[in-house]
C-alpha cells in the first residue's frame, strides 16, 4: 500500500462523490451496522419474494429475531447516484409499507437494503450512496440501520463485513416462495379501516 497526494482529477473526483452523499466502505463499518445472524437466509428469502433484476433495490424490515416484518422493491431510475436522492425514495417506500417507529426510545426494528446491479462485487460510488441513504432513511423513520447486501453476477456480498455467497446472483431464477414463512398483515388504522368499525358497532 502507498501513501501520498492524490491526482488534481481524483480530488475533483473525490469532492464532487461527497457532494452527492455517500460512505465510503471505512465509514460505514465503522458505523456500528448490526451483523444479520443468518444473511443467507435473508438474502435467499428477498430474492424468493421480489425476483431482483440489475437496478432493481429491495427494502425490508426485520423485527429483533429477524423476522421479515414487511419489504417493497423499485427499479433505480437512470440518474447520477446521489445518496439524498436515494434516502427520499427509499424514505417513501418505507412509509408505504410500514409504520413509523418515532416515538420509540431505542429503534427495535431493523431496515436492510439488497440491491441488484451490474459489475462485480467490489464497491462503487453508487453503493456509497445507497448506504448514505440508508442510514438516513433509517433515522427519519425510527429503524435501526442495518446490512447492505449488493447481488451481482458474482453472487452476494454484505458490504462492510467480508460475507457473501455465489447464489443466489442477478441472473439466478426465483425459488419456490414459502408462504409460510410470510409475516402476518399489519393493523391497519384510520381511513377505510376505521368506517368498516364504525359500521360494525352501528349494526350491533
Amino acid at each position: 500500500m502507498t501513501f501520498g497526494f492524490a491526482p488534481a482529477s481524483a480530488a475533483a473526483s473525490t469532492s464532487a462523490a461527497s457532494a452527492n452523499r455517500l460512505l465510503e466502505p471505512a465509514e460505514w463499518a465503522a458505523a456500528g451496522i448490526p451483523l444479520l445472524r443468518n444473511p443467507r437466509e435473508v438474502v435467499s428469502g428477498l430474492h424468493a419474494r421480489h425476483h431482483p433484476q440489475p437496478a432493481t433495490a429491495v427494502i425490508a424490515v426485520l423485527d429483533p429475531d429477524e423476522r421479515l416484518r414487511a419489504s417493497a422493491s423499485f427499479v433505480r431510475r437512470p440518474a447520477p447516484a446521489d445518496g439524498w436522492m436515494f434516502r427520499n425514495v427509499l424514505l417513501a417506500q418505507l412509509r408505504r409499507v410500514i409504520p413509523h417507529d418515532l416515538r420509540r426510545r431505542t429503534p427495535v426494528r431493523t431496515a436492510v437494503l439488497l440491491y441488484c446491479r451490474e459489475g462485480d462485487a467490489r464497491w462503487t460510488e453508487e453503493d456509497g450512496a445507497w448506504m448514505w441513504g440508508l442510514r438516513d432513511a433509517c433515522t427519519l423513520h425510527g429503524l435501526r440501520c442495518g446490512a447492505y447486501i449488493t447481488l451481482t453476477r458474482d453472487g452476494w456480498q454484505v458490504l462492510g463485513e467480508g460475507r457473501g455467497g455465489r447464489r443466489p446472483h442477478s441472473g439466478s431464477a426465483p425459488e419456490p416462495f414459502d408462504t409460510s414463512e410470510a409475516p402476518p398483515p399489519l393493523p391497519r388504522t384510520g381511513g377505510a379501516a376505521s368506517e368498516i368499525l364504525r359500521r360494525a358497532a352501528a349494526a350491533r
